[in-house]
Order: structure tokens, then sequence, then C-alpha cells
């Protein structure tokens, strides 16, 4: 072997030698310190913590990350008050991100309103279709004279129409808003359902307009008809006639049932129009909260009256004689109108009042 190779075979070996010492030293080395603006190791707990959860992961509301310490989630979304973030657009309610007492409020709607109201109209229906088995059609005892009087006007039938027809479409697409989505979308499909709820949700807008119109000008028609009397005591005494058969109590142009009727319409039309100005102008009266108690006031009266309006529509159409007559043409036989508004008659008639024995004739 030369010279030259036992030179460059010597420093092969020295730069072998020199890069396994720096590996080793590189490997032994401990880590610099961290200074305050690094970012600070992640520990292998942390990571885990930081890690996005598998799906499936959490077994139970309690174990969920935002439950915390709570119980469930349910307490905590009631310990929350209402969270905010933050909006460029002039619109700050937007910013509104959580508001538990939206929870309560809508647990308020499809818990006890809806099941009360649904047993509310149905009980109502029940309890009519069993008085009309058992009672049958209330027919004039005396039989049709042949000779009629004018009930109602031409004014009087319009505004009576006009306030029922808007409070029957009111009625039915309320009724939509609150069972729709229980009873008419299995039925009818998502597609059809929704063009029909957008439909009704115009005409509960605009038709509510023709109601509140109809209660102001019945209120002024009839209120002087409708304050109570002694007359009002002996018709009650009795149940006006409609269980028992030859018994007509007095009553002048309004009796006491129907007085009842009068002023449930008043004071509920009265109340659903100021609460549903308030939902029909939302933020112009007040806050979310004002809105979610005005809803629930409209949807709790709109469902009494609903039921009360059943009641009326069956007695005056399925359920007694004539009566039907007296908003269709006006027009009703003097024996009807002496068996079920005797005293009326006889104010119109000017004839003497009819004696009436034990509170009926």
């Amino acid at each position: 072997m030369t010279l030259a190779t036992k030179i460059r075979t010597l420093a092969l070996v020295a730069c072998a030698l020199g890069f396994f010492v720096a590996g080793q030293s590189v490997a032994q080395t401990p880590p610099a310190p961290v200074n305050a603006t690094s970012t600070p190791p992640v520990s292998a707990t942390e990571g885990a913590r930081l890690m996005p959860p598998a799906v499936g992961a959490y077994q139970s509301p309690s174990q969920r990350p935002e439950a915390g310490l709570m119980a469930n989630d349910a307490e905590l979304l009631h310990a929350l008050t209402p969270t905010r973030g933050w909006v460029s657009i002039p619109d700050q309610k937007a910013a509104t991100l959580i508001q538990p007492a939206g929870r309560d409020w809508r647990q308020t709607v499809k818990g006890p309103i809806r099941v009360w109201g649904s047993w509310l109209i149905l009980g109502m229906c029940c309890l009519l279709i069993a008085f009309y088995l058992l009672r049958g059609k209330i027919m004039i005892d005396s039989g049709l004279s042949g000779r009629t009087i004018e009930r109602f006007n031409g004014t009087e039938r319009f505004v009576h129409w006009m306030t029922a027809g808007a409070f029957v479409v009111l009625a039915i697409s309320g009724l939509n808003i609150t069972y729709g989505r229980y009873l008419l979308l299995p039925l009818l499909g998502p597609d059809a359902f929704t063009s029909l709820s957008v439909l009704l949700k115009y005409a509960h807008n605009y038709l509510s307009f023709a109601f509140m119109l109809g209660v102001v000008l019945m209120f002024v028609m009839w209120v002087r008809h409708n304050i109570p009397s002694k007359l009002d005591l002996q018709w009650l005494a009795v149940g006006g006639g409609l269980f028992s058969k030859g018994v007509h109590p007095p009553a002048d142009k309004f009796n006491a049932g129907q007085k009842l009727i009068f002023w449930s319409v008043i004071v509920g039309g009265a109340t659903l129009s100021f609460t549903g100005i308030w939902l029909l102008f939302p933020f112009q009266f007040g806050d979310v909260s004002s809105m979610q108690l005005m809803q629930v006031i409209h949807a709790i009266v709109g469902l009494v009256l609903t039921a009360i309006v059943i009641a009326h529509i069956y007695i005056g159409s399925l359920g007694m004689e004539q009566a039907f007559d007296a908003m269709g043409t006006g027009q009703v036989d003097e024996n009807w109108a002496k068996e079920h508004h005797g005293v009326w008659l006889a104010k119109v008639k000017g004839q003497a009042m009819p004696a009436y024995k034990m509170g009926h004739d």
C-alpha cells in the first residue's frame, strides 16, 4: 500500500469517527429553555382534551364538555343568561346567540298549551255530540205559525258573517300552527303542507283586521242588548230550557247564553287583537320576552274562544230549529220568537209582557 493510499484511508476513518461523536453529542443535549414568546409544550392529557372528540364518544349529556360540572344540559342551559356576540349590522338583536327564556317559552307552547288545548277542543266536540244524541234538535214546541218577524237586519247580518268568517279562518290557521305538523304533515307531505301553511299564514295576518273591525262593530250594535238583567237569572235557573221540552224562560233580544257568547267574543276578541298586533309588528312595542308572553296569551285565549264558538255554531245550526234563519235570512217564525225571546217579541209588536211562572211560561 502506497503512502498516498494510507493517508486517504486514515482521513476517511477520522471523518467517520467525527460524525459519530457529533451525533452522540446532539442526542444527549438537553432542550433549550422556553422563553415567554414561544409556544409551551402540550402534554399528552392536554393534547387529548384539545383533540376533537370521536363520533359517539359521549354516551350521556353529563359527559359532554359543555356540561362542565352540571348534572345535565338542561341545568346548564337554565343557569345561562342571554349570551350575546357581536354583529356589524344595525340590528343588534341579531347578536343574541343564546336566550334560555326562549326554551322555556317553547316548552310551554309545545307542552301544556298544546295538550290542554287539544283536550279543550276535543272535549267540547264530544260534549256537543253527547248532547245531540241525548237531547236531539231543539224544535219549536208549538209548531210553525206561518208568520215571520225580522230578527236581524242586513247590516247586523253582514257584520256577523264578516266577523264569523274571519274568525273561522283565523282559528283554522292558528290550529294549523299548533297541530298542523302532527295532523296534516303526515297526510299532505312536506311540499303541500308548506304551501298550505304559507297561505294560511298570510290569511291569518290580513283577515285579522276584518275580525278586529267586526268585534268593534258588534260591540257598538249590540252592547245595549247584552247588559245583564234579572231575566238572565231566570233563564239560567232552568238552563235556558235547553235540557227540557216545553220549558221557555223569558228572554229579551239576547238571552243569558247569547250574552255569555257576546262578552266572550268581545273580551276574547279584544285580547286577541291586542296580542295579535303586538306580534304582527315584532319589536315595535317590546322586546322578545314580551313577545313570547303575548304569544302565550294569544294561544290560550284563541283556544278557549275557539271552543266557545264551536258551541255557538252548533246551537245556531244543527242544535236548534230556525236558529240559523235568524242570521241567514234575518226572518224567524213568530212561535220561535215567542218561545225563545218572548220579551223581545212583545216589545217589537207592542204587546203586553207575557206572564212567566217559575222562570218559564
